[in-house]
């Protein structure tokens, strides 16, 4: 996995249509007349939903309890606005909400769910099809439920820096060009020799090392900026990197 370049910080990344600089997302989410408000909040339940379930199943809940859970608590950040209290000058989102889902299923849960019985509760679109094959509920005695959310966090930060970064590829027609040298940035499968690959590609040696190398590059500034969005201040995005790759063993 390459890790950021502290040199690379607030490098943008093109191709993405949706303003995702610092906290934007959930300023947006937090503001029930922004005019991107429903768009805030679809991203941000798209993007986190299954760092919740994953807590909820470490603690021992079944699927379908962690699911229900996992609904009503991203409803309730709609219909309370909790996203209002996620102010910048607080720190990380990723403190932020795991505290909040905490306090949710500790005095929230029984109100929310009567409410539910009772048909006024707001249900959103959550695929649970596949959360148990999802990366991060790998089987582990010693991963106690905020270890798996940390971790399954960090994944899904690594997977939507990837999107963005395919995004940007394949709007420079480079689509073939990512997917050959995708294994530089990950450890799913091993990279192909340069040579070999560059024989795939039309590509001399020389030329394939220099798309590795930009690739890096680019992957850098992409997570760079990914990881801005949850943080108070640029500052706290290298600590934030370093909690990430802690998160995953590495």
């Amino acid at each position: 996995m390459v890790h950021p370049n502290s040199q690379q910080r607030g490098t943008p990344v093109q191709g993405h249509s949706f303003d995702t600089t610092q906290w934007s997302v959930i300023v947006a989410a937090g503001q029930p007349q922004h005019a991107d408000r429903q768009r805030a909040l679809a991203t941000l339940c798209e993007r986190y939903w299954h760092t919740l379930y994953a807590y909820l199943r470490r603690q021992g809940h079944s699927g379908d309890r962690a699911q229900d859970l996992t609904q009503e608590f991203f409803c309730r950040l709609l219909e309370k606005n909790y996203l209002q209290d996620a102010q910048r000058e607080r720190g990380r989102f990723r403190n932020f909400l795991l505290a909040a889902f905490k306090h949710f299923l500790a005095n929230e849960w029984d109100r929310a769910h009567a409410q539910k019985r009772g048909g006024h509760a707001v249900m959103l679109s959550l695929d649970f099809s596949q959360a148990e094959n999802a990366p991060g509920f790998e089987p582990s005695h010693d991963m106690t439920p905020d270890k798996a959310f940390e971790r399954t966090w960090a994944l899904a930060v690594l997977e939507h820096t990837l999107v963005r970064l395919r995004g940007e590829y394949a709007a420079a027609g480079k689509d073939t060009l990512f997917e050959a040298l995708k294994p530089a940035l990950t450890a799913e499968q091993p990279m192909i020799p340069l040579k070999e690959l560059g024989e795939r590609l039309g590509m001399s040696e020389g030329a394939v090392k220099v798309a590795v190398h930009r690739l890096r590059q680019r992957y850098r500034a992409a997570l760079r900026q990914e990881i801005a969005q949850t943080v108070a201040e640029p500052a706290d995005i290298d600590a934030e990197i370093r909690d990430l790759f802690a998160a995953l063993g590495g």
